[in-house]
């Protein structure tokens, strides 16, 4: 049974979590010339690729259940974010293995805009509301998306 989220913000809780990935790619503009792309890009422009280990952070947010106290079931949304977007990227190439992000840029940035896309609906149907995606490339490199 999902949990129901209500529209009174006020009294809304924020929980996140936190997951892992590895994954490769390549930052590379087909439109540049290799000594843009290496100026703009620098090593990430490497023809071998290069990879990361990510840290995912997935924020919903909801009224607690007043049966459970819970704002949606972690163990579900743990269930859903590995489906959804750790097994599709886990020790995969971006630019070549991960079909969500075919014929796009392959930054820290369209990724979590595309990993939102991933997650928007499927949460709604856990029963709350997707608040944020934050995704650290390194531990000083983190983008956050607040939707559309």
């Amino acid at each position: 049974m999902p949990y129901i989220c209500m529209r009174n913000t006020s009294n809304m809780v924020y929980i996140t979590r936190k997951e892992h990935f590895n994954a490769a790619h390549k930052l590379w503009n087909e439109q540049w010339s290799q000594e843009k792309n290496f100026e703009i890009f620098g090593k990430c422009a490497n023809p071998n690729w290069h990879g990361h280990n990510y840290t995912l952070l997935v924020t919903v947010k909801g009224l607690p259940n007043q049966e459970t106290g819970f704002v949606v079931d972690l163990k579900a949304l743990s269930k859903l974010i590995k489906e959804a977007v750790i097994d599709p990227l886990d020790h995969k190439n971006m630019n070549l293995d991960v079909a969500f992000m075919t014929g796009k840029m392959a930054s820290t940035e369209i990724l979590t805009v595309e990993i939102w896309k991933q997650l928007k609906h499927p949460i709604d149907a856990l029963g709350c509301k997707l608040h944020s995606i934050k995704l650290y490339e390194t531990d000083n490199n983190s983008a956050e998306f607040f939707g559309d």
